[in-house]
């Protein structure tokens, strides 16, 4: 799946241009984010209405919105916007005007201020295509960085037969998708995540729980899945959306549910974070019945939780990796280097209450992570997603050094 990758599409004057329309239907299926560029010469071939349509996005002809506003398209941000950016047709003109830096049109400009991968997919007659300065311009754009998908050999519109066929639209699809498909050291690893909080039932009604509402470990859950892990993720109780189907979801209300559950699947995990918040204590009674208001105090007698972080690091092989969190409100250094030795974590990822827009319930987080070496790693405020891929990276250098270890 493609889910969120981001595409700029460019289209060009070319009578291949209608397969772009069905390159587009796939990559919308695939849930990609695209955004169409045309040139003025394609709109002989394809209508905008019909792009802007399949694409949920408007189509994007000119510099401008709207000219009498003066509202314009900022190309610069297209540019930084897109992951990938493929022209497909490419006509000989554009691809001329790539080589020689010239912008006389949204498409060129946007290029000339991509900083993803471009890709081009020429579309031609025989003629053109084999003419010394198409070729000339076709190995110049390749020493400069843009990949070009070699035309195939067929009937081409002329009537003539010979190279110059763009590539089909399920060829080029297919090229999009190898190119993210995930190829780091996590692709086939098993990721285990903790996540959420638990909530310990007094009666029907009421519980003892906390504010955690789980987005940092879907983050990390999603962030893991992404780079073709194996991720089953093990969620309390959160009103927190997990869309990507391929993690293995199980949900659970209570501690020692996630405990069970965490026990179940630990064994077979290459890698396992610890970000849920469980409860340390649960009653020592639950009533079958709610509680009616009676006296003026109620007491309740608390029991210890078991620390599933801590009895699974004392299951852990060789093989395997824990990773710890630990949200602090004071001697926060302290204590998360206290429990990497305790829980037997190869790292600890630390956040504290005390720094403005971490913790529960925000988008954002503030986080160090420290190794059992007690280096210490700090990040700024960012988004969780953001904190994920730093968390994923990092564990990607300690697989990485576990795996050279082993050699």
């Amino acid at each position: 799946m493609l889910r969120g990758k981001k595409i700029l599409l460019g289209i060009t004057g070319s009578i291949a241009a209608y397969k772009a329309i069905l390159l587009l239907r796939e990559l919308i299926k695939a849930e990609a984010e695209v955004k169409v560029i045309l040139t003025p010469a394609s709109l002989d071939f394809v209508t905008p209405v019909t792009l802007s349509t399949l694409s949920k996005n408007p189509a994007i002809t000119d510099f401008y919105i709207e000219k009498s506003s003066g509202e314009w398209v900022n190309h610069v941000e297209l540019g930084l916007w897109a992951d990938l950016m493929l022209i497909a047709p490419a006509s000989a003109n554009t691809l001329a005007k790539m080589n020689q830096g010239i912008s006389d049109n949204i498409l060129l400009t946007t290029y000339l201020s991509a900083r993803c991968p471009v890709w081009v997919a020429p579309a031609m007659d025989l003629d053109m295509y084999t003419n010394s300065s198409t070729v000339q311009n076709f190995i110049d754009l390749d020493k400069k960085g843009v990949r070009i998908l070699d035309s195939k050999e067929g009937e081409l519109a002329s009537g003539l037969k010979g190279k110059g066929r763009m590539q089909e639209p399920e060829d080029l699809f297919e090229e999009i998708q190898n190119f993210f498909e995930p190829k780091g050291i996590l692709k086939g690893k098993n990721v285990l995540v903790t996540a959420g909080p638990t909530q310990e039932n007094i009666d029907p009604i009421r519980y003892i729980g906390n504010r955690s509402t789980g987005k940092m470990g879907i983050a990390l859950a999603q962030a893991y899945s992404d780079k073709g892990a194996n991720v089953t993720l093990i969620l309390g109780p959160t009103s927190e959306p997990v869309t990507e189907e391929s993690i293995d979801l199980i949900r659970v209300s209570t501690a020692e549910q996630m405990f069970v559950a965490a026990k179940l699947k630990y064994p077979n995990s290459d890698l396992t974070v610890f970000a849920a918040a469980v409860s340390d204590y649960r009653p020592k009674q639950v009533f079958d019945q709610k509680l009616k208001k009676s006296d003026e105090e109620l007491e309740l007698v608390l029991v210890k939780n078991r620390d599933i972080a801590k009895e699974l690091g004392h299951e852990k092989s060789s093989n395997q990796i824990n990773i710890g969190f630990a949200l602090e409100t004071n001697n926060e250094l302290e204590n998360a280097k206290s429990k990497i030795v305790s829980k037997n974590f190869d790292a600890i990822v630390l956040n504290s209450l005390q720094d403005a827009g971490a913790g529960f319930g925000h988008d954002t987080n503030k986080v160090s992570i420290i190794t059992e070496n007690n280096k210490v790693l700090n990040y700024e405020l960012m988004s969780k997603l953001e904190v994920a891929e730093k968390i994923v990276n990092f564990t990607e250098d300690l697989l990485n050094e576990k795996d050279n270890s082993t050699d």
